[in-house]
């Protein structure tokens, strides 16, 4: 009887002990899901960590042209989860977020003051809520602000009228702000020259299922130093991704809300008037693109066009320039840094290196500076000539100017 009931014993151990493993095993995979849970969503640090991080940055801020207000431009201390989410598209050197036409992870501003420097008064700027505003500019008299507002499916044209502090969106296009600058004010403070969508686009298009070709690369009998640059185009396709997003519609736009086109749809980088208003200087990308290259050094056609869209003067035709030499300093042949002169109605100013974009090449003189005024009938005339490479110029008046150059090994 003993010997049965040790027996009985010893069994109601085994099934405890069986029992007790097995609860500990669902116990422990029940932890185990909590983690793999907890993973698998964001987690905040705790609070004193977060304050430190979500801290406001000092505002950046931009004074009027007539130095009578302060904008003071407020931003995040870092992007936010939805922002570095959003699709990318990696093409010709560029990085574009498909879904609005603009440019991928960019940094934007979350709210803006203006501060009377006289009086001290502040006024916040209405907009609605959880905006993303950029590419800021003033009215040439400081008395409107432009600014980009980016939305879900589109990047919106807004300004803000100073004296009652009151925002709006200026028209119903969306902007293209994937390539040079979206927008410029008219000489008049009443109109801007802008980069749209043009609106019969149509669809993005599809990678096919079968490709109509192999893609062929062809070295003419030249030999071309060769850098390693990122996303660049590798087949037709991104060729038709690249000319889909970048292609723009330049438009002239009152603050009334009125609109008129200006030429044809085209890939614009640069669409800016001339002091005076009269005219605008127009560069465009155009074939053949390169797969080796980024497309700030593909074939480039500068204009000169009137507000109706007609051609006034052709600049230059740029050819691709895949043959750059390698090495700091190193430039394109041709024209380049081409601009209008601050102080003059309508006088183009640009750079060309004597000594073929090579750095080791050995000359007293590496860069000439031109300028050509309207109706730009006449020979261009030498303004300056540089040992180094150019860098920039900062012009006064018709007395003064200053040039700036350098040299990268020095």
């Amino acid at each position: 009887m003993i010997a049965l009931l040790n027996k009985i014993e010893q069994c109601s151990r085994v099934f405890w002990l069986i029992t007790l493993s097995l609860l500990s095993l669902l116990i422990g995979f029940l932890i185990i899901q909590e983690i793999s849970y907890a993973q698998q969503v964001y987690q905040m640090p705790p609070k004193v960590i977060a304050d430190i991080v979500d801290s406001p940055p000092t505002p950046s801020v931009d004074i009027s042209p007539d130095n009578q207000w302060i904008l003071i431009m407020e931003h995040p201390s870092l992007p936010s989860i939805e922002e570095i989410s959003q699709p990318e598209l990696r093409i010709a050197g560029i990085r574009i977020n498909p879904r609005n036409n603009g440019r991928s992870r960019i940094h934007y501003y979350t709210k803006l003051t203006l501060k009377n420097i006289q009086t001290g008064n502040e006024n916040v700027i209405q907009l609605p809520e959880d905006a993303r505003i950029s590419n800021i500019r003033w009215s040439p008299d400081g008395k409107r602000i432009g600014f980009t507002l980016t939305k879900e499916k589109g990047i919106e044209l807004w300004i803000v009228e100073i004296n009652n502090g009151k925002a709006r969106r200026l028209t119903d296009s969306y902007l293209n702000d994937t390539y040079g600058v979206p927008f410029y004010w008219l000489s008049d403070n009443l109109k801007l020259i802008c980069l749209i969508i043009p609106s019969n686009r149509g669809d993005a298009p599809t990678l096919p299922t079968v490709p109509e070709g192999p893609v062929i690369q062809e070295n003419i009998g030249k030999t071309a130093p060769a850098r390693t640059y990122q996303d660049l185009l590798k087949n037709p396709h991104d060729e038709s991704l690249f000319e889909y997003y970048t292609t723009s519609q330049i438009m002239r736009a009152s603050i009334d809300g009125e609109s008129a086109p200006i030429g044809s749809p085209a890939i614009f980088t640069t669409a800016e008037p001339s002091p005076d208003g009269k005219y605008l200087l127009v560069e465009t990308i155009h074939r053949p693109y390169s797969y080796l290259v980024p497309a700030y050094r593909f074939p480039q056609k500068i204009e000169i066009w009137d507000l109706q869209g007609n051609i006034v003067h052709e600049v230059a035709d740029l050819p691709l320039a895949e043959e750059i030499p390698i090495g700091f300093g190193a430039v394109r042949t041709g024209p380049r840094s081409i601009n209008w002169r601050a102080d003059k109605p309508a006088t183009l100013y640009w750079v060309e290196a004597q000594d073929d974009g090579d750095p080791k090449k050995e000359l007293e003189i590496r860069d000439k500076v031109f300028g050509l005024s309207a109706p730009f009938k006449g020979k261009p005339t030498s303004l300056i000539s540089l040992g180094l490479r150019y860098d920039e110029i900062m012009w006064g008046d018709e007395k003064l100017a200053i040039a700036t150059e350098y040299w990268w090994k020095t």
